[in-house]
Parts: C-alpha cells; structure tokens; sequence
C-alpha cells in the first residue's frame, strides 16, 4: 500500500532537508489539518486541532507546529482566515507517507464486480463499466484512456454497397471493437468483384496486427492485387485510415454531472476540459505506473483550478493498455477513492486479459 515503509521514507526526507523543524509530531498534526480539511473545506485552526482528543499538545504548540509546516512549503495561510489549508506539496506527502487507505467495502465490491459483468466483455465496454462503477461510488468524473486496441489483430473486412458507387467499408478487430467508413468508388462493383476483393482483404489482413497497418504494407497489398482488382485500392487505403483511427488514444470521462455539480471547481474550467478533453490523454499517458496523483494548477495541460486528478494504469496480456482515474477536488477523501481505483485497475487488467473465456462462460450461462 502507499504507507508502507513511511518511516524510512521519512528519515530520508530529513536527511535530504538537513535539519528541517519539521518533526514526527509536526507530520502527525499536518496529517490531522488535512484530514480536517478534507472532512470540512475549511482552513484548519490550532483551536479546534487542540480540542481534538486525539491531540494531546497545547494550542501554542500546534501554532508553532504550524507556522514551522507553512515555512518547509506544506500549508499555506489564507489571508482571510486564522487557519491554514494544505498545499500541493502537503497532500503529495499526507498521501504518499501519512494517510492510511481504508479498505473497499465489501457491498462496494459487490456493486462494481455487478457492473462489470453486465458489460457485454469486450475491451471498450469493460473500461466503460469500470468508469461508470468508479463515478457512481467515488461521486466524481471517472477518466479513462484506451489504447488496447493496438494490440488487436483484425479478424474481418467487409464490403457492403450502399447506394450507387457508394460503399461502406466494415473493420472488425479481435477485442470486439468495429469501425466502419463510407467509400466513394469512381465505378459501380460487380457482386462477383467485390467477393473477390473482400476474400483477398480477408486473406491477407485477417490476424494482421492494428501496429502493422503501415502505409508500406498496404501498398505491398497493391502491388499484390490483380489488374481487375485494381480500381478497388482506395477501400484498402480505406483499410489503413481505419486501422489508423482505432490505435488513436482517447479520453472518455465518465460522470460530468459531478464534476459541474462541484461548488469548489470553476463551472468554465469543467466546461474548457470537457471540449478540449483529448488533450488531456498526453498528461495521463506521460504518468508513471501506479497510482498517480496530479493537481490541476501544476499541469499546463489540465487548468482546472482547485482539483486534483488520481489515476492508474491498468494492462493486457502484461501491457500498458490504458488509464483509469477520477478527477475530482483537490480535497477528495484520498483514503477512500485510492483503493478504489486500485481495485478496479487490477480488475479491469485481469478482465482484459481473461476476456475470451468470460465471454466464452457468459455464453454457456445464457445457455442454461
């Protein structure tokens, strides 16, 4: 878990500060101003800290104490207050040294692991119900990026006519994902040409890797088809364009209507993430394995003011496949939300990669 090993951790803080005040008693009053903060939204006195039973110093003490965590950069002091409120600085040290996850509770598992098979156990439809599970028990917006596709194979190529010269081309991959373009031929096809052309797409595309759809290739492909099949090489540039488009990563978010219902985030920063979310997908996929923890002020890519972005990676066949987190207030109960995200992590990466044979059981129950 995130605490374990805290205290060598935190000898190693020390040693790098040479001599900070900032002892063992102050990181144990600065995990309580968090916790308050967190439980209240309101900067933290020394008053109502000493009135803690938990607290067994004096309210000059916890002053003192406090004024020593402002200076090392963990608390800042609001001028309209008595009280401080933690900074970036503070909560990445609460979350990676002081706080103690609370475990998933058992109804919430049982909920989540209930979403997760209603999904229909194809890759997109399992990170849609993990994102929908985490929004509705975390009550902030789930985030997600998906790049699993690129490590699905094709499995079938169609062509199907659809008015005069017009055809729409059908990509089917093996993670259940379908993608499908409207073509514009410069002649009508004849049945018997566009069998030949869909048994030579299949023939020679079927269990290529998504990765492998280079313009090299495909242009190997035209050089490989016969003179009566050549009037058709725009549906296999059709083809790569396709393949090109399932590999893009993108960020689905999931639960928007917690985020703008949020009173401590900006409506017209929520409303400039929401148009401009694809940009986000770099930030995220930039991010260390784990759990990590981004404040939305410290990231030029991702302003939203007084929120913090918690995320993980989940994986397929041993992979990085993708990312799942929440984006939420910077004051989120970080105890809570953290083991969720990292239970559906490891749910959805053993999901992903057991998905045949859960598609394989679902069927053979719907049999019964």
């Amino acid at each position: 878990m995130l605490n374990e090993g805290k205290t060598g951790r935190y000898q190693a803080f020390i040693a790098l500060k040479g001599g900070t005040s900032v002892d063992a008693r102050g990181m144990k009053i600065l995990a309580a101003i968090i916790d308050e903060y967190i439980r209240t939204g309101e900067p933290v006195g020394s008053k109502s800290l000493a009135e803690s039973k938990d607290m067994k110093v004096s309210s000059a003490t916890i002053r003192n104490t406090m004024a020593a965590l402002e200076q090392e950069g963990y608390l800042d002091h609001p001028h309209t207050s008595a009280g401080r409120v933690p900074t970036f600085k503070g909560f990445r040290y609460y979350i990676e040294n002081l706080m103690s996850p609370e475990p998933v509770a058992e109804e919430n598992i049982s909920r989540i692991d209930e979403l997760l098979m209603e999904s229909d156990l194809t890759d997109d439809s399992i990170i849609e119900s993990a994102s929908t599970a985490l929004a509705e028990i975390t009550k902030c917006a789930a985030i997600s990026t998906n790049h699993a596709s690129k490590f699905s194979v094709i499995t079938k190529v169609d062509v199907i006519p659809t008015g005069r010269r017009m055809y729409v081309l059908l990509l089917i991959t093996s993670n259940g994902a379908i993608k499908n373009k409207v073509c514009r031929m410069e002649i009508d096809l004849s049945d018997e040409q566009m069998k030949s052309f869909t048994e030579f797409l299949n023939d020679n595309l079927r269990g290529v890797n998504l990765e492998s759809m280079s313009e090299e290739y495909v242009e190997k492909l035209v050089s490989a088809m016969s003179s009566y099949m050549l009037s058709m090489s725009p549906l296999l540039h059709a083809v790569y364009e396709l393949s090109e488009e399932m590999m893009k990563d993108s960020v689905e978010v999931r639960g928007e209507a917690n985020l703008l219902a949020c009173e401590e985030i900006p409506m017209k920063d929520v409303m400039k993430f929401l148009e401009q979310k694809s940009q986000f997908s770099s930030m995220l996929e930039g991010a260390l394995s784990g759990i990590t923890v981004k404040f939305g002020e410290e990231e030029d890519t991702f302003a939203i003011s007084n929120s913090t972005v918690v995320s993980a990676s989940y994986y397929k066949d041993g992979k990085p496949a993708g990312k799942l987190g929440i984006i939420g207030p910077m004051r989120i109960d970080y105890r809570k939300v953290i083991p969720y995200i990292e239970y559906l992590s490891a749910k959805v990466t053993q999901m992903l990669s057991e998905s045949e044979r859960l598609i394989e059981n679902k069927e053979d129950d719907n049999d019964k």
